[in-house]
């Protein structure tokens, strides 16, 4: 099998104004000096080469531009402080050579590069994490200008349909790669405005399931979700600490999150609620109280929060078998006979504790073979381990032979040490301390012989920048000219555009108002939608009197009440763009008041205002009226007929009786 070539990059600062760094490359055990770099071009290098490792003696050289660097890393790309995490970091030569490296010159940047690039690839030094392990997917409209009117709306409603679809083709892919998150959306002419995902994975975890797009009708960002403060792993993954207590953990998630912590004995460690509280700070919290063997949580299915949390400490995830109604749930802390300060706290606390009484037969199992077997003082090392999968006897065996191996290291460094090598070797170091101490003093000379040369070199540099400076910023005057020259010209072509609209758009209003002031066109009051809002909005602005005409642009979803209204306020008729529902029909009909759609009576429309020909309107509502009447005269007739033919039946009936009766006397 092919394996991948590892490259990782040592860094080490030269310069601070402005910022230049030495740059040696290490790949497979091949070790390159690359130059020397600026911050931007060292961002550009980092980028195009993708290195699995950034290696540098100390973050803080980068100083005011750390974060910008973190957030410009690729996927995969790791910075790694090599002298380890702070308040406990050791010299480069220190570490250097206690891993058989070679050192020479340390006032060499490319040297402090190189060794900072050795260490790496030995798995020296801690990751710098500037992220939490979650990350915010946001589906948008990209920015667009539409073409008005109709067109516009179709426009509009088809990318609304496009940010739908994206969101459910991420929505898809995550599921698929059991990936857990939460979805907020914000529906809009059927589809969505947008979509906005909180993913709990690293950005190497989304790497190939979610694309960044931009520049089109749908925009999609990713934005890492940074960490207050940066925290330090080691680039090596060390053994769990085996001091720390083994604990269960039950989580609310939501605005406020909700953490409750129990021992394997039942007993309550901890209980917080805090507002917007992201993974990372609920993992630290849960960090500083135990290692959780258990994750739990009060409803089913669990929520991705909460699986999140579990993987991250790779514990039992455990799930209710249904969901805990609220009286269950007071009931176990009832038990518990704990106070709490929230519902939030409530709701994690039962989670874990319902969790333990259902292990509970089994810990209560493990005590009594622990002390059967003298073992009671590792009680929490054995649950944990038969929690994780393996069975009592494993357990009991692996905990007794750790034990054992401890003794043995114990009793090694108790043996008497023979500490003549030493001595002779604490001579030996003297002599070469005070041998390097005259060949520092010489080295001294040197150097202030060389900053001398430098100094001057420098001078003449900074003659020669100059001149060169004043020619680039003539060259950068020059492309600013033509790039405003552009931007003005685009602007002046939209400026045309939107003048040329709204020139039509006045042709049109223009006709309207002759037409108006002539007396052969009837004003509608145009609403938006059929709604108590836009009711009120047309009466606060324009008012509403009895005999006004209305236009309402989309009366879906109004109802019998708003129907009311309008007959209560006397409108003479109602014009739709689309057909009213069936209740608001029946209340119009039953008050005879007419309405149409606009296509029968040929709307014309700007906006905010429309009008009709007054002799069309006048004429589509007496026809309207007069076919009403004739229906109402039809079903009068049909009643009145009908209420005929029940009482020559109950007639009917009734001497048909009195028949029968007469019969029976005689």
């Amino acid at each position: 099998m092919r394996v991948r070539p590892i490259l990782i990059l040592g860094i080490d600062i030269i310069s601070e104004n402005p910022k230049r760094f030495a740059v040696v490359s290490w790949l497979n055990g091949k070790l390159e000096r690359k130059g020397e770099f600026t911050l931007y071009r060292l961002i550009r290098f980092i980028q195009s080469k993708r290195p699995d490792i950034v290696a540098i003696d100390s973050i803080t050289e980068l100083g005011d531009d750390l974060r910008k660097f973190l957030r410009s890393l690729p996927p995969g790309t790791k910075l790694v402080q090599v002298t380890g995490r702070p308040g406990d970091q050791r010299s480069l030569q220190s570490l250097a050579k206690g891993h058989g490296i070679r050192t020479s010159d340390r006032f060499d940047p490319y040297e402090e590069a190189k060794l900072s690039a050795l260490l790496a690839s030995r798995g020296v030094g801690y990751e710098v994490l500037a992220f939490e392990d979650e990350v915010i997917v946001k589906v948008t409209r990209g920015r667009s200008h539409g073409k008005g009117g109709w067109s516009q709306d179709r426009y509009r409603k088809r990318v609304h349909n496009l940010v739908r679809d994206k969101v459910r083709e991420i929505e898809e892919r995550l599921r698929k790669a059991g990936v857990p998150f939460d979805l907020e959306t914000e529906e809009r002419d059927y589809g969505l405005a947008r979509g906005e995902f909180r993913v709990y994975a690293s950005r190497e975890e989304l790497a190939g399931l979610v694309r960044p797009m931009r520049g089109g009708d749908v925009e999609v960002r990713v934005y890492p979700v940074e960490r207050a403060e940066f925290g330090f792993a080691p680039l090596r993954g060390e053994e769990a600490v085996k001091e720390r207590r083994s604990i269960i953990v039950g989580i609310d998630p939501g605005i406020t999150v909700g953490i409750a912590v129990i021992d394997l004995n039942g007993r309550i460690i901890a209980l917080h609620s805090e507002r917007n509280m992201p993974v990372g700070e609920v993992f630290r919290f849960i960090s500083e109280v135990g290692h959780p063997v258990i994750v739990a949580t009060d409803v089913s299915p669990a929520p991705g929060f909460v699986e999140k949390i579990a993987r991250s400490f790779k514990a039992q995830l455990f799930v209710p078998r249904g969901s805990l109604r609220v009286d269950e749930k007071n009931e176990l802390l009832k038990n518990l006979g704990v106070d709490v300060d929230d519902d939030h706290q409530r709701d994690a606390l039962a989670a874990a504790y319902k969790a333990y009484l259902r292990l509970k037969p089994k810990l209560k199992h493990i005590d009594a073979r622990l002390r059967e077997a003298g073992l009671s003082k590792k009680a929490d090392e054995v649950k944990a381990l038969v929690i994780g999968g393996y069975n009592l006897g494993e357990a009991m065996q692996k905990v007794t032979l750790r034990e054992r191996k401890i003794e043995e290291r114990g009793e090694e460094v108790r043996e008497s040490v023979d500490l003549t090598p030493y001595l002779r070797r604490i001579r030996e170091l003297e002599k070469r301390v005070e041998m390097l101490e005259n060949e520092n003093r010489e080295l001294r000379e040197v150097i202030k012989e060389q900053r001398k040369t430098i100094g001057r070199l420098e001078r003449r540099i900074a003659d020669y920048d100059e001149e060169v400076r004043r020619k680039v910023l003539r060259e950068r005057e020059l492309e600013a000219k033509v790039k405003r020259i552009e931007l003005l010209e685009r602007q002046l072509r939209e400026a045309k555009a939107v003048i040329e609209r709204l020139g039509r758009d006045l042709v049109k209003v223009k006709r309207m108002n002759v037409v108006e002031v002539r007396g052969s066109a009837v004003p509608l009051k145009v609403l938006r939608v059929l709604s108590w809002r836009e009711l009120e909005r047309i009466e606060r602005e324009v008012g509403l009197r009895k005999g006004d005409v209305l236009f309402i642009i989309n009366p879906a979803g109004a109802g019998k009440a708003i129907a009311g209204e309008l007959v209560e306020k006397g409108i003479r008729a109602l014009i739709t763009e689309r057909p009213l529902p069936g209740p608001v029909r029946e209340v119009l009909r039953e008050a005879h008041i007419p309405f149409f759609t606009s296509e029968e009576l040929d709307v014309k429309r700007v906006d905010d205002f429309a009008v009709v020909e007054r002799e069309t309107l006048e004429n589509a509502i007496d026809e309207l009226l007069a076919r009403w009447e004739e229906e109402d005269h039809e079903r009068e007739a049909e009643r009145f007929l009908k209420l005929v033919e029940e009482y020559r039946i109950e007639r009917a009936k009734e001497l048909r009786r009195k028949a029968e009766e007469e019969s029976k006397a005689h």
